[in-house]
């Protein structure tokens, strides 16, 4: 398999990397700063942005299968940068697939291109795309799955999604098949975004739970969201029961939220979250809070936001049956298997400076 990853530098696209290569993959990655220790590993790296047409041209030519892990993600920013990123740059990959006659696209989405403000308890792939978004990241996302799976058996650059970006090419004349995976809050070793955001703000005193009940939610250990990728891409190539459909992924069951938050927070010797703030006010502070930082940008980040709050406040937890019946997808690691192996990197890590494990 020769593949690229979008995004390589990333969180996944580097375990996603160490995978193929471990599988005897000839891998490449295309991503904005340049890493050393990927080409170490024999990883042939290109830098460049998604956004830029011609780089993912010359990133995409010779590949058989592409993994677009790249993206914007966040919770507060400027809506065109996450369209920017988000939409034009799969615009762009999707083309530079289709030009140079890749067949096969694995497309990381999100769940919460289908979050809204209300609880999801074992959702499946029915769930409708909501009216609205509480934030940009999940809006882009879903334009850009959208466009991903709608583009499954392309076999030239359309005329019709000329909204996207898309233009008609006469001697593009192989089917693209693609799938969008959506994993939720992937964590484990070598994340700098989940855990990291939820260990600073508990050290802070930033950290509340908020409302009376405590949510269940699916998390995706690192090694588990890579896995699906890899089978997707494999089914992709073959049968492609896959073709053109989206995937909920995550561990086998759902965590209860603030106590898994609590028995991380405890295996790093850090006190529990015990402060609480009732639902019907942190939705009230969210709406106020982004108001005023959207008046003064630079005030920057607001400290909660309605995406955050739902998040952190409700249950949104999926079925994975259609990724197992369609991928033979299953979790290789559970929370606690995967929390232990965090816990041993991070004190590994420490050991040489003779401190506790640390979450940056």
């Amino acid at each position: 398999m020769r593949a690229l990853i979008t995004g390589g530098g990333g969180f996944l696209g580097r375990r996603l990397a160490e995978m193929l290569g471990a599988s005897g993959a000839e891998v490449r990655v295309l991503g904005r700063q340049p890493y050393p220790d990927l080409v170490r590993q024999g990883v042939d790296c290109r830098q460049g942005d998604v956004c830029d047409l011609a780089a993912c041209q010359r990133a995409c030519a010779d590949r058989d299968v592409v993994f677009h892990a790249a993206a914007m993600a966040g919770v507060w920013g400027p809506r065109r940068r996450f369209l920017e990123t988000n939409v034009k740059g799969t615009a762009n990959i999707l083309r530079a697939c289709l030009e140079n006659k890749v067949g096969a696209l694995v497309y990381t989405s999100s769940p919460s291109v289908v979050i809204g403000s209300a609880d999801i308890a074992g959702g499946d792939e029915s769930l409708p795309y909501p009216a609205h978004y509480l934030a940009a990241y999940p809006e882009s996302k879903a334009v850009a799955e959208r466009m991903v799976l709608a583009a499954d058996g392309w076999e030239m650059v359309p005329n019709e999604p000329a909204a996207y970006g898309l233009n008609h090419g006469e001697n593009d004349v192989r089917h693209l098949r693609t799938c969008a995976l959506r994993p939720h809050l992937i964590w484990g070793p070598g994340d700098q975004h989940l855990l990291p955001r939820i260990v600073r703000a508990a050290r802070t005193g930033h950290l509340a739970r908020i409302g009376r009940g405590n949510p269940r939610v699916d998390i995706t250990y690192i090694d588990n969201a890579a896995q699906a990728h890899l089978l997707a891409a494999r089914d992709l190539a073959g049968p492609a029961r896959s073709g053109g459909k989206a995937y909920f992924i995550g561990d086998d069951e759902p965590v209860v939220l603030w106590d898994w938050i609590n028995t991380v927070l405890a295996r790093l010797e850090l006190p529990p979250v015990q402060r609480r703030l009732p639902l019907w006010l942190a939705r009230g502070l969210a709406v106020s809070l982004e108001a005023l930082h959207t008046a003064i940008p630079a005030l920057g980040e607001p400290r909660l936001t309605r995406f955050t709050v739902a998040q952190l406040g409700q249950s949104h937890w999926f079925s994975h049956r259609r990724a197992a019946d369609d991928l033979g997808y299953h979790a290789l690691v559970g929370p606690a298997e995967g929390l232990d192996r965090l816990i041993a990197r991070l004190r590994s890590e420490a050991a040489p400076r003779g401190g506790l494990p640390k979450i940056p």
